[in-house]
């Protein structure tokens, strides 16, 4: 038996064809010469279970990838159908179990954190499908999130390093990207947009190209009413979370979420100095500063609170973390206790729904189903409303590709996972697309705009707007 590097690629590569595998043909495209190839690294252990010592080899303090964690993986693959970058590559090193077995490799000093060990975790979308099918709980998003830690904490080549900073001195920070918009709104108004578009000036910058098709006519919202008291019976008082994207891009979910929490018999209080939650942070290994974000947000609200009501899936997944990665005796941690979404309140109110004479089909967005387990109460609420016929999505819960600022970083990827998901809704026929995410709603709309498909794409709490009426 061959052994080494060597000998783990001849047994892990045996009987496959030269180039792509046949069920992951679009591999050389996510993957092009130069990338980190999975097959350079030893698999030979992937299936030995051993013993996680307590020095965590390369990694190192704070923020240590749980040891216990780690070991609960027994291998089983079930997790491998589940996970979008392994179905597209069909690389065991872009499955859940590789990303463990690469992770423990590395808390057991066998690995160092390398280009190649970094691409794979950096492939994930850490979209938590896997912790959905997984029968031994592993908590994959926190191992990974842990692990993002350590790599971000060595640094990242300039040219990553340029583009996070970017990303992360912009998105997060409503203020600065508010006036962001206001110039990219000039651009589309000027007819530069239409220009840059059909002469494909970004072709050759796929990561500028990315973000640029994701532009959405950027509407005009004033800011929302500190305090809107309950219409009828009084159920409770509840706090708002804004958001950074929403409230800048969607801000007529912010403010439609508003009224039908008023109308079910919600005080609703939106604190007006609010900021960022730190999902971006939490999900790209800036541990830090995701913690300081929590804080402030934590003391941004009243403790006199019934609920803090959160109407994008990735922020109310990140709150929800918060007295893992601050202590449950943190307040951040008492807000996360207290965090639901929109949906799980308005399930409970009966609102007067007139009919919307439609056919509607509903994703799942990855942090609302997999990140918080809510996957009944969007459906329940769409069925409420006459006239509208609801049809299941294929592969409701497979994840887009937007994942946060995923699409961004790895534009590539998220499109492939992006044509996917648009072959699934035009099988639907359906005329709207309803996700309860900001960032799946613009991936979802670039490709069905991309497509062609005459496709609107909601958020549940504009359907249940509608179906309201004024």
């Amino acid at each position: 038996m061959p052994g080494g590097a060597e000998g783990a690629h001849r047994r892990l590569g045996a009987g496959r064809p030269a180039g792509p595998s046949a069920h992951a043909p679009d591999q050389d495209r996510v993957r092009p010469d130069g990338r980190a190839q999975p097959r350079t690294l030893c698999e030979s252990a992937v299936n030995r279970p051993g013993t996680v010592p307590a020095r965590l080899g390369a990694f190192s303090e704070p923020d240590l990838p749980d040891p216990d964690g780690l070991r609960s993986c027994v291998h089983c693959g079930i997790c491998l159908p589940q996970c979008p970058t392994y179905q597209v590559l069909g690389e065991e090193m872009d499955s859940p179990r590789g990303r463990l077995y690469l992770m423990r490799a590395a808390a057991e000093g066998r690995l160092d954190i390398t280009p190649t060990f970094t691409r794979h975790l950096d492939l994930c979308l850490g979209c938590r499908a896997c912790e959905t099918a997984c029968p031994s709980g592993v908590p994959f998003g926190r191992l990974l999130e842990a692990t993002r830690g350590q790599i971000e904490r060595r640094g990242r080549g300039p040219a990553r390093r340029a583009l996070e900073t970017l990303i992360f001195g912009l998105f997060p920070h409503p203020r600065r990207l508010g006036p962001a918009l206001r110039l990219l709104a000039l651009y589309q108004r000027s007819g530069l947009q239409s220009l840059v578009r059909a002469l494909e000036l970004l072709r050759p910058f796929p990561r500028l190209r990315a973000m640029e098709q994701l532009l959405v006519t950027v509407p005009r919202g004033g800011r929302l009413p500190a305090l809107v008291p309950a219409v009828g019976a009084r159920r409770g008082r509840v706090g708002l979370l804004t958001g950074c994207v929403q409230r800048l891009i969607y801000p007529q979910v912010n403010a439609e979420t508003v009224r039908l929490l008023s109308r079910a018999g919600w005080d609703v209080v939106t604190p007006p100095g609010q900021g960022c939650c730190g999902a971006l942070h939490l999900h790209g290994g800036r541990l830090d500063e995701f913690r300081a974000l929590a804080r402030a947000l934590a003391q941004a609200f009243p403790e006199a609170l019934d609920h803090l009501v959160v109407n994008a899936a990735g922020c109310g997944s990140a709150i929800r973390e918060y007295g893992h990665w601050l202590g449950e005796a943190a307040p951040a941690a008492a807000l996360a206790r207290k965090t639901r979404d929109v949906t799980e309140l308005l399930v409970e109110a009966d609102l007067p729904l007139r009919p919307i004479e439609a056919v509607a089909t509903y994703h799942d967005a990855c942090h609302l189903v997999h990140g918080q387990g809510i996957r009944s109460a969007p459906r329940a609420l769409l069925a409420r409303i006459p006239g509208l016929r609801l049809v299941e999505l294929p592969e409701s819960d497979l994840c887009c590709g937007s994942a946060g600022v995923y699409n961004l970083l790895e534009p590539q990827m998220a499109d492939r996972l992006l044509e996917r998901k648009v072959d699934n809704i035009a099988a639907t026929s359906a005329t709207l697309l309803v996700a309860g995410n900001p960032g799946c709603l613009l991936q979802i709309a670039k490709g069905c705009r991309a497509r062609g498909l005459a496709v609107e794409v909601l958020h549940p709490v504009e359907v249940l707007a509608r179906a309201l009426g004024s």
